[in-house]
């Protein structure tokens, strides 16, 4: 087999990842800066969620995770993977203009449930209207999706990577010239995200046809083998989109206080810049690798290529869980706090930081374990494991509501992601050598754990030097770059003398491409 390069991956759909993530912070900065928690933000989160719920759904999760091993397998034994991917984009394409037709018709219905507690004032009118605009966008990201999997699945990590990198170059011209023009800041964001939408889908399917694989459109087959993808699709469903239904179920309770559902979003998407660099960089490479080796009978391949990507996986993650616990104000305080944003509504986007901190180790670890099933056409165990993990969630973020407010669901975010994690854990026991890690994995965990809690002391320090010069206007971001400074130049020292990495293993990377 043509072994991809899976550290080399990482670290490109990481990049890519990490410039997309920058310009979502700069679009949220815009966003917040410009309208600011309230109602119309509300409602522009509660109506863009809903393109993005069903996006796991049918795309990144039941689709890929059906469509992408299956893809892979045929493509290691030359059994026309063209043809299967041609036949799969027919299938995906009239299901998703199927699921937008219906979504115009009961616009209002998806806005009740998912945001009941807007019933009766002018956010759900506002999210209704805004919805019709940018619900479209699924269908062009689905298809960008299956095209992301044709090409990932032949080790072409780059063209796939940089598609969600225009979403936020396009919101934030957007909104830049909205302001500018003293427009209606918030129709300049949602027209444009349609737009967006066929841009992704016009890089991803050049850069297919310039891998060689040709897909057009046609009339869909359910041919015995879509037949059986829609099969391993239907459960993969639940287990892949847990956390954007747990983020639905925390809008649901959060929609009942005003203000909620926008310092839950700014949150979410600080702890979303991780996540999104390594655990679904991890995700993405991970999966067709693993097909591939399991397909090739490579078992020793396959429980190197687990080992490493879970320690890439925790060494960039622990230690951004412990800035979130330790620092979650200054780094809300710098990114948000300004115009429309105030000192309130940092305090409380800081709580949610930290809370959501305590989970970003579960769910990074998620995107590890998941591929161990995917990979064997498995996603009937993660689909029960998400049942009860959503059922957790539920239960948390309703009961909790009373005693703890809008806080309650990322408090039961967090605890549902610990409860998915030891399920997929103990699911993957059964599997064998090669879903276990190995004895360097063993041994290094254990120094990441000490480099990360060394340089929490460090951070812990550092914040009680600098932390007087948030207080003055124009020196917190100095502060805060110092913070972070102080903070990397500690973990990678520690990590160093404890063992955790070796500065070879980079240089090899560099070397490699």
């Amino acid at each position: 087999m043509k072994p991809i390069r899976l550290i080399s991956g990482f670290f490109t759909v990481g990049f890519w990842t990490l410039a997309s993530r920058i310009l979502g912070f700069l679009r949220e900065i815009l966003l917040t800066a410009f309208i600011g928690p309230g109602p119309v933000m509300d409602a522009f989160v509660a109506a863009f969620r809903l393109p993005n719920m069903f996006r796991r759904f049918f795309a990144e999760g039941a689709f890929n995770a059906a469509f992408v091993p299956m893809f892979s397998k045929r493509l290691e034994g030359d059994e026309n993977a063209e043809g299967f991917a041609q036949d799969a984009f027919n299938l995906l394409a009239v299901a998703v203009l199927a699921l937008v037709g219906l979504a115009m018709v009961f616009m209002p219905g998806l806005v009740w449930i998912t945001a009941e507690g807007f019933y009766g004032d002018e956010r759900f009118d506002l999210a209704v209207d805004y919805g019709y605009v940018v619900f479209p966008y699924i269908l062009f990201m689905s298809l960008a999706a299956l095209f992301s999997g044709v090409l990932n699945a032949t080790g072409r990590f780059a063209a796939a990577a940089a598609a969600p990198v225009l979403l936020n170059i396009f919101a934030c011209f957007a909104l830049i010239f909205g302001a500018m023009s003293g427009g209606d800041v918030i129709r300049w964001l949602i027209a444009v995200i349609p737009v967006a939408g066929v841009a992704q889908l016009a890089l991803v399917w050049v850069a297919t046809e310039s891998a060689g694989i040709r897909i057009r459109p046609g009339w869909p087959t359910l041919s015995p083998e879509m037949r059986r993808m829609v099969r391993i699709a239907v459960p993969a469903a639940l287990a892949m989109g847990v956390t954007q239904v747990n983020l639905v179920v925390g809008q649901l309770v959060a929609s009942k206080t005003e203000k909620a559902i926008s310092w839950l979003f700014a949150a979410d998407r600080l702890y979303q810049l991780p996540l999104g660099v390594v655990g679904i960089a991890v995700g993405i490479v991970l999966l067709p690798d693993l097909s591939r080796r399991l397909r090739a009978e490579d078992k020793d391949g396959a429980r190197n290529a687990f080992s490493r990507a879970g320690e890439f996986t925790l060494l960039l993650t622990l230690p951004s869980t412990v800035a979130f616990l330790i620092i979650p104000g200054p780094l809300v305080s710098v990114l948000f706090q300004r115009g429309q944003f105030s000192a309130e509504d940092t305090a409380a986007t800081a709580l949610a930081v930290a809370i959501y901190g305590i989970g970003l180790p579960a769910f990074m670890l998620q995107k590890l374990l998941q591929p161990l099933f995917f990979a064997r056409e498995d996603t009937k165990s993660p689909f029960r494991y998400a049942v009860f993990a959503m059922a957790v969630n539920a239960g948390l973020a309703f009961g909790l509501y009373p005693v703890a407010g809008w806080i309650a669901p990322a408090i039961a975010a967090s605890t549902a992601g610990w409860a998915m994690v030891a399920l997929l854990a103990i699911g993957a026991r059964r599997m064998g050598d090669e879903a276990r890690f190995d004895d360097r994995f063993k041994q290094r965990i254990w120094r990441i754990v000490a480099a990360s809690a060394g340089m929490g002391v460090v951070l812990f320090a550092a914040i009680h030097l600098f932390g007087w010069a948030f207080g003055i206007p124009g020196w917190r971001y100095l502060a805060l770059l110092m913070l972070i400074v102080t903070a990397a130049i500690a973990y990678f020292l520690l990590g160093h003398v404890f063992g955790a990495f070796r500065l070879s293993e980079f240089r090899n990377v560099l070397k490699r491409g």
